[in-house]
């Protein structure tokens, strides 16, 4: 039986697995869920012994466990290692979801749910290819898995487990379903992604809240100056001001930016999937190279005062933010944690005290077209999709990445099947089925091809 025939043949059973997944809150950033990420684990080892895996337990970190898995076939083919993640984000604001987060739905040929698509939906891709392989004697090589619960929070434990277990996830190459493509009708892999820094700010003014009527004007209020100092961070240019930022950014090759520029992209179609009427980002750059080969910071929230119903008029002794800068290749995310912890507390007021504290960051990764593995993959796509996938950089990251290469010495394809319209971390995350399909036909399709 033939991969679309088997598909066609077990889809129903496929998505009756893939829902019991997504019906348990993996949520590692709510400690409230560590049992469900617990249980989500324990399902993902039930469902890779079915698939055909010799071993799978689920093994403990310093944080969420980890599923280890793997099928040896023979010790002389070389071994591809699958990564994912079954932790998902928080669902938050509730109200905006049309159907219940982790009850899944399919409508308009799309499954609706947390971790549709990142990466519970992704991941299963990787999982039904490999079923397909064993049980209709195809795999040539030998596959291991390895899945976590705290990509979503920075993958806080995994770089500890991979230095304990460098042995155990030996391997050749290492496989990753957690990326996007442009479109449904324009196949691509994504050969580069850009690193993260992330930081909390905590402003501090006066010693309680005050009322601003007897003390506004006279004292400084840390929500004001908490805005004053972010604005600083990015100029009218669309460049960080940050001194030294950008001293280890690569400039694109004219090269680079012509192949950028031959990709098909439609901006009004972009900016209408988002609903904004003008774009925004660094002077001098493409909407795509601004979003996957340059830098960039953003404030992730802000909060502080009184935020419920009605009116408190209120000067609050604290504001907070949760701030992100998106890296390229070559920045270290050590060094601009650093760099901007400095910067924030040299522009600081002295009427206020200003904490600054890193939370997680991780290095950008770039994968040469050249390797033998991203041949197989690409020749998977082709298969899949009936064209062959354009190369392109991402503007998402994946922090372990560039971990995966430190610590293990081997290369990372990311072969991904999400698009812009899969809401990821949004209220109706959702997957289209017909990707679901293709996404296992082009990973089978590696497997065969790779040599």
């Amino acid at each position: 039986m033939n991969i679309t025939s088997y598909i066609q043949a077990n889809e129903q059973r496929f998505l009756d697995e893939l829902f019991s997944l997504i019906r348990i809150p993996s949520i590692s950033a709510e400690p409230a869920h560590h049992a469900d990420c617990l249980r989500c684990a324990e399902r993902w080892r039930e469902l890779l012994l079915e698939a055909g895996a010799d071993r799978a337990e689920v093994m403990p970190s310093q944080g969420n466990p980890l599923v280890y898995a793997e099928k040896l076939v023979d010790a002389s083919a070389p071994t591809v290692l699958v990564y994912g993640h079954y932790d998902v984000m928080p669902v938050a604001p509730l109200d905006k979801w049309t159907t219940p987060p982790f009850e899944p739905c399919v409508r308009d040929a799309r499954i609706y749910a947390r971790g549709a698509d990142d990466d519970k939906g992704q991941s299963f891709i990787q999982l039904k290819a490999f079923e397909y392989l064993v049980r209709h004697g195809q795999l040539r090589h030998n596959v291991k898995f390895i899945l976590e619960g705290e990509e979503e929070i920075g993958s806080p434990s995994l770089n500890a487990f991979l230095m304990q277990h460098r042995e155990l996830l030996r391997c050749d190459v290492i496989l990753v379903s957690d990326t996007s493509m442009l479109a449904s009708d324009l196949p691509s892999l994504t050969t580069g992604l850009r690193g993260l820094a992330y930081w909390e700010i905590e402003v501090t003014g006066p010693n309680r809240d005050l009322h601003s009527g007897h003390f506004g004007g006279a004292v400084a209020n840390p929500i004001n100056v908490l805005c004053e100092m972010l604005a600083k961070v990015v100029d009218g240019e669309g460049r960080i001001t940050i001194p030294h930022f950008y001293d280890d950014v690569e400039e694109l090759t004219p090269d680079e930016r012509a192949m950028i520029a031959a990709i098909p992209f439609d901006e009004a179609r972009y900016r209408q999937a988002i609903g904004v009427d003008e774009l925004r980002g660094e002077t001098g750059y493409s909407t795509i190279e601004r979003n996957a080969c340059r830098p960039s910071f953003d404030i992730c929230g802000i909060w502080g005062g009184h935020t419920g119903e009605g009116s408190k008029t209120v000067l609050p002794s604290k504001a907070y933010a949760k701030v992100s800068c998106r890296l390229v290749p070559h920045q270290q995310h050590e060094v601009i944690s650093r760099l901007f912890a400095d910067y924030i507390r040299s522009i600081a007021p002295r009427c206020v005290k200003v904490e600054v504290r890193p939370m997680h960051g991780g290095e950008g990764y770039v994968c040469p077209i050249d390797l033998p593995a991203y041949r197989a993959a690409e020749a998977g796509f082709t298969e899949a999709f009936g064209k062959r996938p354009l190369a392109v950089r991402r503007g998402g990251s994946i922090p372990i990445i560039s971990d995966f290469e430190r610590v293990l010495g081997v290369k990372t394809i990311l072969m991904g099947f999400g698009l812009e319209s899969n809401a990821i971390h949004s209220p109706n995350e959702n997957f289209p089925l017909d990707l679901l399909r293709k996404g296992i036909q082009a990973v089978v399709g590696f497997h065969l091809h790779l040599q």
